[in-house]
C-alpha cells in the first residue's frame, strides 16, 4: 500500500499545524512499522538540504510555494504525482487543492482522505473574490473526497449543517509542546521574566482577538508576554507601536527554538488564547499539556477543545476582569487530564492511520526515488 501526504511545507516540520502533523505521522510510521510505504510532499523552498526520505516517509519536492496563492497549484500538482505514481491514498491537509479533485477521481483510483482545517472562506483578512474561492474550494473538498477529516466537533458540525456530509473527528496532539530539545529549562535561551506572567501566542490577525487581549491587560496592568509575528502585518505593526511603551505587557517576536518557547510556557501562570476562527487550535492543545488555567475567547471551537473547563471571555472588559481574579481550583489539572486524554499523538497517528486503512506490520521501506 502506498500513501501519500499532500498539503503541508513539508517534513521535518518547520512552519505550522499541518507540518507538525505530518511530522508526526511519519514518527508513528516509522515507531510502529506500519505496513504501507509513506511518501510526503514538500515545498523545495523551504529546505536547501531536500534529503531522499525522513525516517521511513520519502520525500518529494515540488518547486512551487505551499502558501500564499501558489498553494492552489502546489496542492494541484503534487496531488497528481501522486496519483500518476500510484499511491492508493492521499491525505491531503487543506482545501487549496481541492479543484483538483475532480479530475483526479476521474482520472485515478486514488482514494481522497482530506483534512478540511479550519473554515477559511470566514476569516475576515480575505477580500470578497477570494473568500468565495475559499468557500467553492471547502464545498469541492466535502463533495469530491472519499473521506473528510474535522478536527473539531464545530467543524464536523458546520460541515453536516451545510453539505449533509458526515465527517470523522480526528484533533492535534500536543504532548510535543513538552520537549525542551535536550535543553534544561534554565538554559534554553530568550528572553527572562519573573514566573507567573500571562501568556498569549498567535499569529497576530484580527480574528484572533489580538487588540481585545492587549487593552485588556493594558488595564489590569498584569504582566502579560505575547508572542507573535508582529512585524508581517500593517495591522500587528501598528498594535506594536501602540503598546511599545505599556510597562507590563512584553511584545516577543516568533520564537522557533524549542527550548526556548518551552521555557517562556513553563514559566508562565496563565494562557489567554484569543482565537475565534478554525477548530482545534494546536496552539491551544499545546498549552493544556502544562496544566495552566487558561482563559479562553468564547467560541464554539475553543468551548468543545477544552470541554468547557477554560474560563472564557468575549470582551476587552470581561477579559480583564476574569484576569484579575484568581485561578479556579483545579482548571489547570482539569485541563491537563483533557489533554492526556484527547491530545497525545500516538493516539491522534493511531486514528490517521487506521482511517488511512494501515495496520502495524513489517517496517515500511524507503526508496530511492528521483525527486523533483
Amino acid at each position: 500500500m502506498k500513501i501519500a501526504i499532500v498539503g503541508t511545507v513539508g517534513v521535518p516540520g518547520r512552519y505550522g499545524g499541518f507540518e507538525t502533523l505530518a511530522e508526526n505521522l511519519v514518527r508513528q510510521h516509522h515507531s510502529r512499522s506500519r505496513d504501507a510505504d509513506l511518501t510526503v510532499y514538500c515545498s523545495a523552498e523551504a529546505y536547501s538540504d531536500r534529503t531522499p526520505a525522513f525516517l521511513t516517509a520519502t520525500l518529494r519536492y515540488s518547486r512551487f510555494k505551499a502558501n500564499g496563492l501558489q498553494s492552489i497549484v502546489y496542492d494541484a500538482v503534487t496531488l497528481f504525482d501522486a496519483a500518476r505514481r500510484g499511491h492508493d491514498v492521499a491525505l491531503l491537509l487543506g482545501v487549496s487543492g481541492a479543484v483538483a479533485l475532480p479530475f483526479i477521481r476521474l482520472f485515478s483510483g486514488m482514494r481522497i482522505v482530506t483534512n478540511v482545517d479550519g473554515i477559511e472562506w470566514r476569516r475576515s483578512k480575505w477580500n470578497g473574490p477570494v473568500r468565495q474561492f475559499l468557500r467553492l474550494s471547502e464545498w469541492m473538498a466535502v463533495r469530491f473526497s472519499h473521506q473528510v477529516v474535522a478536527d473539531n466537533e464545530g467543524i464536523a458540525d458546520h460541515i453536516r449543517r451545510s453539505y449533509g456530509v458526515h465527517s470523522t473527528v480526528i484533533a492535534y496532539g500536543g504532548d510535543h509542546a513538552l520537549d525542551r530539545a535536550g535543553q534544561p529549562a534554565g538554559d534554553c535561551g530568550g528572553p527572562a521574566f519573573d514566573k507567573g506572567y500571562a501568556l498569549a501566542l498567535c499569529r497576530i490577525e484580527p480574528e484572533n482577538h489580538v487588540s481585545m487581549i492587549l487593552e485588556a491587560f493594558a488595564a489590569t496592568g498584569r504582566p502579560l508576554v505575547f508572542v507573535g509575528n508582529w512585524n508581517n502585518s500593517a495591522y500587528g505593526r501598528d498594535l506594536r507601536e501602540r503598546y511599545a511603551q505599556t510597562e507590563a505587557i512584553h511584545l516577543l517576536d516568533p520564537i522557533y527554538d524549542a527550548g526556548a518557547l518551552y521555557r517562556i510556557r513553563a514559566n508562565s501562570g496563565l494562557y489567554v488564547h484569543g482565537h475565534s476562527a478554525g477548530g482545534t487550535n494546536p496552539a491551544l492543545v499545546e498549552m493544556m499539556h502544562f496544566g495552566l488555567p487558561i482563559l479562553a475567547f468564547d467560541c464554539v471551537y475553543n468551548r468543545y477543545t477544552t470541554e468547557n473547563q477554560a474560563s472564557f471571555f468575549s470582551s476587552a472588559g470581561e477579559l480583564a476582569r476574569i484576569a484579575t481574579l484568581p485561578p479556579q481550583p483545579g482548571q489547570g489539572a482539569m485541563l491537563r487530564a483533557i489533554a492526556r486524554r484527547r491530545y497525545i499523538w500516538s493516539q491522534i497517528g493511531n486514528e490517521y492511520f487506521e482511517l488511512l486503512g494501515v495496520h502495524d506490520n513489517e517496517p515500511a521501506m524507503v526508496t530511492e526515488d528521483t525527486l523533483t
